[in-house]
């Protein structure tokens, strides 16, 4: 007779954890500290859990999966988004603490397939640069676009003040970019190979080292569709819809579309298959490149090859 795989859902807030365990609908709220970890771990091993969902809270998650996954389960990382498409599919319209752990717990047993792969916590020193860096750009953006508008010379004057102490904080970053690749031989080694690619600058390198850690492991299909540019059908009957893009990681996107325009210009493969696709919508072709760029990136990393005209 099969054991019954008992899976708990999680809903995570700032001071406190609601848990369901999945079929036996025990609960308990513990507390997002050490303590309350401690508590939560004791009853998930008392009541035979063995995976354990939550979905992503604003980085309030990552101590509750890093603990749990130290503790020996196997934790999964849910989409919110696909979370509460499967409660609006089973009726369940109300939403609460309660409710949502009892979801997740149910999402986690029935739509979780795979064993998922633990997380990369010697990244985020990474990935926390990157974000500020990236929030710093978007400040300097509208600062930018602040400036078109303002006809008051003294607002103008603190605006600009404002933006040019973003663009220094910005270059320092930038410098501990460096140092902190550099610290590190294998990422500076993924760097320099990713950088062979003209397109690829010395941000985008990182950006995909640290938040594309799946790059060279996956197929071309299932890393354009990680990344959220694999195009869907839309056909129904004789009807032949446009096809489109959904879903996947957009701070990924955002890297690869700065690193396929300037690719277009400066990378002789990227330019040929852009001309090749000249008559279609300016968006389709870009984002056809951004694919072809990613998929050939892949494949150079599951290589272990540096990027070569003759073989691109």
């Amino acid at each position: 007779m099969a054991q019954m795989v008992v899976t708990a859902g999680i809903d995570v807030s700032k001071p406190r954890l609601d848990v369901e365990a999945w079929p036996t609908r025990q609960q308990i709220g513990v507390s997002r500290d050490a303590a309350g970890l401690a508590t939560l771990i004791a009853w998930l091993t008392e009541h035979g859990v063995m995976r354990v969902g939550l979905e992503a809270s604003g980085g309030y998650e990552r101590l509750v999966l890093d603990t749990l996954q130290d503790a020996g389960f196997e934790v999964v990382l849910l989409n919110a988004l696909r979370v509460r498409r499967f409660a609006q599919a089973k009726g369940r319209l109300a939403k609460n603490d309660r409710v949502d752990a009892r979801t997740i717990a149910q999402f986690t047993a029935f739509m979780v397939e795979q064993v998922p792969t633990p997380r990369r916590r010697d990244l985020d020193p990474l990935v926390e640069l990157l974000t500020v860096r990236r929030q710093l750009k978007h400040w300097i953006t509208d600062c930018t676009n602040q400036l078109e508008h303002l006809r008051d010379a003294g607002l103008r004057k603190i605006i600009r003040l404002r933006q040019d102490s973003f663009e220094r904080e910005v270059a320092k970053l930038d410098k501990k970019l460096v140092a902190l690749l550099n610290a590190h031989d294998d990422w500076q080694a993924l760097a320099r190979r990713l950088r062979t690619v003209p397109g690829v600058g010395p941000v985008v390198a990182p950006t995909l080292i640290a938040l594309l850690p799946e790059l060279g492991r996956l197929s071309r299909r299932m890393i354009a569709s990680l990344v959220g540019l694999a195009p869907y059908d839309d056909d129904s009957g004789k009807r032949r819809g446009e096809r489109h893009i959904k879903g996947g990681r957009a701070t990924v996107r955002e890297a690869l579309f700065m690193a396929a325009k300037v690719a277009r210009t400066h990378n002789p493969v990227i330019a040929a298959f852009a001309s090749r696709l000249e008559g279609k919508p300016p968006k389709v072709i870009l984002t056809a490149c951004m694919r072809k760029l990613l998929v050939m990136l892949n494949a150079m990393l599951r290589d272990g090859t540096d990027w070569r005209l003759a073989a691109a």
